[in-house]
């Protein structure tokens, strides 16, 4: 059985990371090369870096962070955030990133994975899907930072993307981010249970036993959290402590 992944999330913006609620309220919370050397050598097993109002004009900035990253962290790391051509996954791979995130360009322009997947390979192109629950009970992808319905139903556009040939989903709950009250297991599961390919879930982590609810009742690889590491609430150590404890394989050949 695969060992599961515990992965810091650090959303960018104007060169910091910061952290919201339900994809507002944003608070500072650090320089994102910083944290993520101290992610990396305090039990991360992967890093995602998301710039979350990322703009042609700052596109520099972030190739910037991506080269400094990679000289400094040895776990792979995935980059997205206005990810909308061939040439912005050139330059991202090309400056150290080990995988790219598309989101709002995938589901106006679904080529894209494709293209990108055929030319990359699928291993290093992730589709991130933020998903909201509608008034009817199923999902919608959100695009635009949360704030944009796309009309495209989520189970749908899982399974779109898998063919398109997206080697792995970072899977967001925009009800549940930042929230603290768990991860949204039917949701997840819904999107675990459609496709063949890896799902990262993301969105509502405020414990550690949500790491290890997600891994007991879903068959995601990975679990992705921000606030409760950003803010020192919990260590990556106390979250594989308890997931090892509790019969969870999970990663932990570099860190105990």
């Amino acid at each position: 059985m695969i060992a599961k992944r515990i992965i810091p999330c650090l959303d960018v913006k104007n060169g910091e990371v910061v952290k919201g609620t339900n994809f507002v309220s944003l608070r500072k919370m650090g320089d994102p090369v910083e944290m993520a050397e101290y992610y990396s050598k305090n039990g991360a097993d992967e890093l995602v870096f998301l710039d979350i109002s990322a703009t042609n004009e700052r596109r520099k900035t972030v190739i910037d962070m991506v080269r400094k990253t990679a000289e400094k962290v040895f776990i792979p790391f995935t980059v997205g955030g206005g990810v909308r051509t061939i040439e912005d996954v050139t330059a991202l791979l090309t400056a150290g990133a080990d995988k790219v995130a598309i989101n709002s360009a995938a589901s106006q322009n679904p080529e894209l994975i494709k293209d990108a997947a055929f030319r990359f390979g699928s291993q290093c192109i992730v589709v991130a899907i933020d998903a909201k629950k509608t008034s009817h009970g199923s999902w919608h992808v959100m695009s635009h930072g949360g704030k944009k319905d796309t009309g495209l139903n989520v189970i749908e556009w899982a399974r779109k993307v898998e063919k398109l040939g997206a080697g792995e989903i970072l899977l967001t709950s925009v009800d549940c981010d930042g929230v603290k009250n768990g991860f949204d297991i039917p949701l997840i599961n819904a999107i675990v249970n459609s496709i063949s390919i890896p799902v990262i879930a993301s969105g509502g982590c405020g414990l550690p036993q949500h790491f290890l609810d997600l891994f007991e009742h879903t068959q995601v690889s990975a679990g992705l959290a921000a606030s409760i590491f950003h803010e020192e609430t919990f260590t990556i150590n106390q979250v594989k402590q308890l997931c090892i404890k509790n019969g969870v394989n999970i990663r932990n050949d570099r860190f105990f």
